[in-house]
């Protein structure tokens, strides 16, 4: 069994003084005639304005003292032909003997710090009330946050997968739940497909799936023909495919660039804070719904990936790596045998009709929110929360699946 050690962040102060460094000498453009409407991409006065406040304002300090008072720890994890892996997460367990372990995994461009608005909501004690409690673990991503890089090539979805399962394991999880957005959809429903005697049920509040092809499903197809043709879709369902045609169009260039070249995008986020800002920032404006961001918050979740163990540019190679290879990241890779449920917040990226989203598996729980975007636990913490419990309270859908009757 992996050992399990505490962990604390400590960034030393020659790293700090050499970003004040960086920042100090960026040079910004002018924004163009109407640069400041987000038409072409994230407006440099804002850019600027963000800037200033990381070099003269933030203090590293302080946020790494809050840090600090989250549970951390790190593992080593094995996995087939690459080298030892140190596995950062935090796990703070709740103190009912019946509580649920529930992995929480992030994508990009958040990571193991989106769970922290949740965490104490789900491990507190409910003093007698009905109503599930949770351990929660909320691993860095290997190529982010305080876990190790990889420079090998060949680590996509399987290994992703590999990495979170056998992390559960070592911290005595045989049978667990899972909640993902953004890559956490793809990773989840990976483990449940492979690891279906571990995972009882997942939470999506990103959901992705195809329209059921005619080989597979002659009725189902003729089904979502018809439903197309005669635009029978809910106006909730025709703003998810307008918002998905949308981001194809005019949303999906960073996915093209990340995905294939991935090289070259990372040279620049390793060497110019800046350029690691306006990447982040532009998809932590876009991909919410109004979300009022400070410059300290988005300091933070910025610092986050520049001061992450592997260097900014490590976190790219996950869209390389996810598709290449057999095992890739696909809408319905590998159905999983896990009890599914559902939360749809209004300005997700993409989003896909209720039909074919139930073709993931076996689907016991939906909701549909009026607010919120593509980072619910940030944006929409108790939202996320209530359908959690919701799903998991003894009278839920999924509680049985971890309590038989």
């Amino acid at each position: 069994m992996p050992k399990i050690r505490e962990y604390r962040v400590a960034v030393p102060s020659t790293a700090i003084e050499e970003l004040h460094q960086k920042l100090a000498l960026s040079k910004f453009p002018e924004d163009s005639e109407g640069g400041d409407s987000w038409a072409q991409g994230t407006p440099s006065a804002d850019i600027r304005r963000i800037a200033q406040y990381w070099q003269k304002e933030f203090k590293w300090a302080t946020f790494e003292e809050r840090l600090n008072k989250l549970p951390h720890f790190e593992t080593t994890i094995s996995l087939d032909g690459f080298d030892p892996i140190q596995l950062h997460f935090l796990h703070q367990k709740s103190a009912s003997p019946d509580a649920i372990p529930l992995l929480f995994v992030h994508g990009w461009p958040g990571g193991f710090f989106e769970v922290t608005k949740i965490l104490p909501m789900l491990t507190a004690e409910k003093n007698g009330e009905p109503g599930p409690e949770f351990h929660i673990v909320a691993p860095s991503l290997p190529n982010f946050g305080f876990s190790s890089g990889i420079s090998k090539r060949g680590f996509g979805l399987r290994q992703y997968t590999d990495a979170c399962h056998k992390l559960m394991l070592s911290l005595g999880y045989e049978r667990y739940a899972a909640q993902g957005g953004d890559w956490g959809l793809y990773i989840t429903t990976s483990i449940g497909n492979l690891y279906p005697e571990s995972i009882l049920a997942l939470h999506l509040n990103f959901v992705i799936a195809l329209p059921p092809p005619l080989t597979q499903s002659p009725l189902g197809f003729v089904r979502f023909l018809t439903t197309h043709i005669m635009n029978w879709y809910t106006p909730r369902e025709q703003a998810g495919l307008k918002a998905s045609q949308e981001y194809q169009d005019n949303g999906s260039a960073y996915l093209q660039i990340m995905r294939t070249r991935p090289q070259t995008i990372g040279t620049m986020l390793a060497d110019s804070p800046v350029a690691l800002l306006a990447w982040i920032y532009e998809k932590l404006v876009a991909w919410t719904d109004d979300y009022p961001w400070t410059d300290q918050e988005v300091c933070e979740w910025v610092s986050l990936y520049w001061f992450s163990r592997a260097g900014p540019a490590a976190s790219v190679n996950i869209y390389y790596e996810m598709f290449q290879g057999d095992w890739k990241a696909e809408p319905g890779r590998g159905l999983p045998k896990a009890k599914l449920g559902f939360s749809y917040f209004p300005k997700e990226i993409a989003a896909t009709p209720r039909m074919w989203n139930r073709r993931l598996g076996h689907v016991v729980f939906e909701k549909e929110h009026g607010k919120g975007g593509h980072f619910a636990a940030w944006e929409q913490p108790g939202a996320l929360v209530h359908d959690l419990q919701e799903m998991f309270n003894p009278n839920g859908p999924a509680f049985h699946a971890f309590r038989p009757a």
